[in-house]
Parts: structure tokens; C-alpha cells; sequence
């Protein structure tokens, strides 16, 4: 393996026990530190979520080049999650792994999914509170409110399948990002392998359910309090903010857990237990 993946990362076969092991941390944690890692991976999304509309909200820019600038931007969100420390639903779709093995229960596996997923809405949704008492979104004269209420405004348009489909297909490459941090072993090396899956999904289109956590609270505080709305965003509402996470989020969890976590276990897990074979 060194030979062929470098002495400096990990092999996939070592991310896969890593993953692993990591996943029965992680359902061990303490409630209080489980709700505090949520609340702060919510906000760390949030944040990676400001900064890349503060870019896309610049209409000087051409397409491409505003959506793959907004997509660098928000890799922040992912980076601090990784780096800084935090307890992101998205990213533990990987868990699916640790419970495919045998090494956590089914139980452990949805407390953690619930638990966190709510934290993440509560740091995101709490984030959006303070951007909006800031008055954060009234820079470029305003452009930078409009772009939040165009962007919830699509979204909460989408029809449910469609958003299912966008979720699973964010995820692959969201968990791919942790996946490939994971393999290296320098703040440099994470940032490298989180930055180019992670701007790719931003730059598609993508659906990120932690992400429409911020986007929509934001949005909807806008519109309460009298911001002027552009064209569609009369459909932002609190029924439209959950009838696109719940098809985003059962879209996150397919596209992590399934498409990624349990593809990767049978690749090199299920492979290695005594009489199944020795894997690749």
C-alpha cells in the first residue's frame, strides 16, 4: 500500500478502519456534548453558507465563474467542521459503516443521526438570527438579502423528488470530502482533499440539508420583516423550509450512508472478515 498511496496518507483500507472506529466514538459521546458539537457544526455550515452568498450575490461575475467561487467559499463551513471540531449530520452518514460492521447498533446509529441533525438545525437557524440582527445582509446596498431570499425562493420551488435526487447527489461528494481528509494527516493535506468535492456540489446545485437550515430561517426573517422581495419569494414559508428538508435530508442520508459508507464497508470491510475473502 505505501507504495502505491505515498508514506504521507493514509491507504483507503486504513480510512475505512478509521471511519470505523470513529463512528463508535461518536455514538458514545455524551448528550450535552453531542447538542454542542451539533449546534457548532451548524453554525460552521451557516458561516461557510455566508460567505459563499456574499460571492454569489456579486452579479458582475459570470456563471461559472460565480458558482465555482461560491463553492470555494463554502468549503469553509466543512473545513472548520473537520479541523476546528464539530458533529455534522451529513458527514455521519459515514456512521452507517461502524453499524454495517456490527461495531454500533441500529439504535446508536438513529440517535445520533436525530440528535445531531436537530443541533444542526439549532446552530444554523441561531446563526441565521444573529446575521440577520446584524444587518449583515444589507451589504452591496442590499444585493446580498435579495441573493438569500432568490436562493430560498428556488428551493423551496423544488419539487420533493427533485430535491431528493440534488440531496443524495450532495452527499456523495460531501462525504467523499471527509472521507479523503481523513486520508491526510496535515491541516493542508484536509484542506486540499475538502475544497474540490465540496465546491463541485456547491457549483451543480446540489442540496445540502444543514445548509437550507441557515438559507431559510434567513430568508424567512427577511420576509417577516418587511425586506423587499424578489420575484418567487413569496413561496418561502415555514411549511415550504420543511418540505425541502425532509426530501433533502432522506437524499443526504441515501447519498452517505448507502452510496458511499456501505459501498465502501463492502469493499474493504466485509472483505476482511475471517472466510469472506481477503479484499482489495
Amino acid at each position: 500500500m505505501p507504495e502505491l498511496f505515498g508514506f504521507d496518507a493514509y491507504a483507503p483500507r486504513e480510512i475505512a478502519a478509521l471511519v470505523e472506529n470513529v463512528g463508535i466514538r461518536k455514538t458514545r459521546l455524551p448528550l450535552l456534548q453531542t447538542l454542542m458539537l451539533g449546534m457548532l457544526a451548524g453554525a460552521f455550515i451557516g458561516l461557510g453558507a455566508l460567505y459563499s452568498t456574499l460571492v454569489a450575490s456579486d452579479a458582475s461575475l459570470g456563471f461559472a465563474a460565480s458558482r465555482l467561487a461560491a463553492g470555494v467559499c463554502f468549503s469553509l463551513g466543512l473545513l472548520l467542521v473537520v479541523v476546528a471540531g464539530a458533529e455534522l449530520f451529513t458527514g455521519n452518514n459515514l456512521l452507517a459503516m461502524a453499524c454495517a460492521a456490527g461495531k454500533i447498533s441500529a439504535l446508536e446509529l438513529a440517535r445520533n443521526w436525530v440528535l445531531v441533525c436537530i443541533a444542526n438545525f439549532a446552530g444554523a437557524a441561531g446563526l441565521a438570527a444573529l446575521v440577520y440582527l446584524s444587518g449583515h445582509w444589507e451589504m452591496n446596498s442590499g444585493a446580498l438579502g435579495q441573493a438569500y431570499l432568490k436562493i430560498a425562493a428556488q428551493k423551496a420551488q423544488l419539487e420533493p423528488w427533485r430535491a431528493f435526487l440534488l440531496g443524495v447527489l450532495c452527499n456523495i461528494l460531501v462525504c467523499l470530502a471527509v472521507w479523503m481528509a481523513m486520508a491526510g494527516r496535515t491541516v493542508t493535506d484536509k484542506f486540499v482533499a475538502i475544497v474540490v468535492p465540496v465546491s463541485a456540489f456547491v457549483a451543480a446545485g446540489f442540496e445540502h440539508s444543514i445548509a437550507n437550515m441557515y438559507y431559510f430561517p434567513l430568508a424567512l426573517l427577511l420576509k417577516w420583516g418587511g425586506a423587499p422581495l424578489p420575484a418567487g419569494a413569496e413561496a418561502v414559508s415555514i411549511a415550504a423550509m420543511f418540505g425541502n428538508l425532509g426530501p433533502v435530508i432522506a437524499g443526504n442520508l441515501i447519498g452517505g450512508s448507502v452510496l458511499v459508507a456501505l459501498v465502501y464497508w463492502a469493499i474493504y470491510l466485509r472483505a476482511a472478515r475471517p472466510g469472506t475473502g481477503s479484499g482489495a
